[in-house]
């Protein structure tokens, strides 16, 4: 990010044209691109640190691992499906439609999700 600043205002000393206006503003857009990426893995990475694998909760919460009879679903971040050691797992943030749909329920409890009736059969 730093370099892609840097280049950009470097362009704007040498400016002699409209061309070097161009080249200034696609090093504005690269670098704004960059601080969203950065934006993006400290919101994920803050989303991961919430996560406490130690804390076995009755309730579906940030880091549960639901099973239901269909799939496995896990609450973290909207990553969409994993394959882990030949199991799918479905990966989704608790913001997420089936997420929120989740949050807060317990082992037994059933919802309803695009018109099918789901029972949680574990939370892990």
């Amino acid at each position: 990010m730093n370099d892609a600043q840097e280049a950009a205002n470097d362009e704007q000393r040498s400016s002699a044209g409209d061309k070097y206006e161009t080249g200034r503003a696609m090093m504005q857009i690269e670098r704004d691109k960059a601080a969203a990426q950065l934006s993006e893995a400290f919101r994920l990475r803050n989303a991961f640190s919430q996560i406490l694998p130690e804390i076995n909760s009755q309730k579906i919460v940030l880091g549960s691992l639901v099973t239901t009879k269909t799939k496995k679903i896990f609450i973290c971040i909207g990553i969409g499906k994993l394959n882990l050691e030949g199991e799918d797992i479905l990966v989704v943030a608790p913001t997420s439609p089936l997420g929120a749909s989740l949050m807060g329920l317990a082992r037994n409890d059933k919802f309803n999700f695009n018109g099918e009736m789901i029972q949680i059969l574990d939370i892990e």
